[in-house]
This record gives C-alpha cells, structure tokens and sequence, in this order.
C-alpha cells in the first residue's frame, strides 16, 4: 500500500481500494481527521472504525456505509445507500443528503442525523441509537425498535412502529398510518427533555419539542394472547 496514497490523511478511492481505505481507518494507531474523496457510490466505506476519529467522505455512497461504528464521527457530503450506520455502537453519522431504506437498522448506540428523507424501514430493531431525520422516513420505520429514539421532522410512511418495542417515535408532521401495536402517547415532560436533548446534539433548533407527536408501543404484542391474534 503506497504511503502516497494516503498523504495528508486524505484517501482519494480512485486511486485507492475500499480495502486499503478501511484497514488504514481500522487502524490501532489511527487519529486525527480524515478526508475521503471520490467515493463515487462505492460500497461499504469507512465500516467498523474503532478510534475517535473524524471522517468526511466527500460525495455519494453505496450500500452499508459507515457500519458497525464505534466512537468515530462521520460526515457523508451526500445522499446514502441502504443500511448507512447499521449496527452502530456509539459515535455519530451525519448525511447531509437523503438516506435510502433502513438507516440505522439494528442500532444499539450513538447519533444518525439525516438532513434529507429516509427511505422505508429506517430505525429497524434499533437497539438504543437515536436517529433523526429532518425530512420525511418511509413505510415500516421503527419496525421491531427496542430502545432508543426516532425523531422525524417531517412526514412519516405507512406502518408507523409496527411491532414496536420500547423505543421512542417523536414526529413532527403527518402519520400515514400506525403499525401493529403502535399507538399514540402522552408528550410528558420526560418525553420533551428527552427529544430537547436529541434536537440539541443534532444541531436542529428551528423545530420546538412542542410541536412533535410521541408515538410508542401498546404493549400487546409482548407475549401472545389469542385475543390479540388479529394484531399478529
């Protein structure tokens, strides 16, 4: 692998490999910020970084970007394929475009910010990450969601939370419909400091917590009871 390459802490993917860009950025030793540029629509770029790293990929990506994070902070210059964040740990992954299906799927920590929309499924079995999208999310999001926060800003698909657990939906503007076992809840006050406290490490100010909508789990779905098959 050619020192030249990666001068600077900047990896330009063509005139390098994904390989060669993720094993420098998994790195025990690696620091600092870091550029990457060209991505191009490229698949799997900046996966499984470990260090507290700052990383802007300068441009469009493929399927599963910035997966499996741990403590880094990303910035993707443009809009995301499917599974952008999957499986993050902690840290934070910030899209400044729109996001395709299932962003932040799996989830168990850190921040997703999508400045665009996000397409269907997003938030899926979220484990404990807080995501928020400035635009609109798709049908299914929060599907299965566990822990964890959805705050969506603008509208949101069909299915709403379906089979939700005891994650948190915050939403702005129009629901097209709620999944199985999804229901709309009292805003407490808890609830308000917990969505100020996301809006605030988003960088989101223009949206007061006031004009959201909670949404959560009925809780009928957690142990089968012939009398809820329908919901199945």
């Amino acid at each position: 692998m050619s020192e030249a390459l990666f001068n600077h802490q900047t990896v330009d993917l063509r005139k390098s490999t994904i390989r060669d860009l993720n094993t420098v950025l998994q790195s025990e030793d690696v620091t600092g910020s870091w550029e990457v540029r060209h991505p191009d629509g490229r698949h799997s770029i900046a996966v499984g970084l470990t260090a507290p790293i700052d990383v802007t990929i300068e441009g469009q990506v493929g399927y599963y970007a910035c997966g499996m994070n741990q403590r880094a902070n990303l910035t993707i210059k443009g809009n995301a394929g499917p599974g952008v964040a999957e499986n993050m740990m902690s840290g934070s992954v910030h899209v400044e475009g729109n996001a395709s299906m299932a962003a932040g799927a799996t989830g168990h920590g850190g921040l997703l910010v999508i400045d665009g929309d996000a397409g269907a499924r997003c938030g899926i079995s979220m484990k404990g990450i807080d995501i928020v999208v400035r635009g609109s999310v798709g049908h299914m999001s929060g599907f299965m969601a566990q822990s964890g926060a959805l705050v969506v800003c603008g509208d949101a698909g069909e299915a709403l939370g379906d089979s939700l657990y005891e994650a948190k939906i915050f939403v702005r503007g129009e629901v097209k419909s709620l999944g199985a076992d999804c229901e709309e809840k009292t805003m407490t006050e808890e609830d308000l400091d917990i969505l100020r406290n996301i809006l605030e490490k988003s960088g989101i100010t223009e949206y007061d917590a006031t004009t959201f909508r909670r949404y959560g789990s009925g809780r009928r779905l957690y142990n089968f009871h012939v009398d809820n098959a329908s919901a199945y």
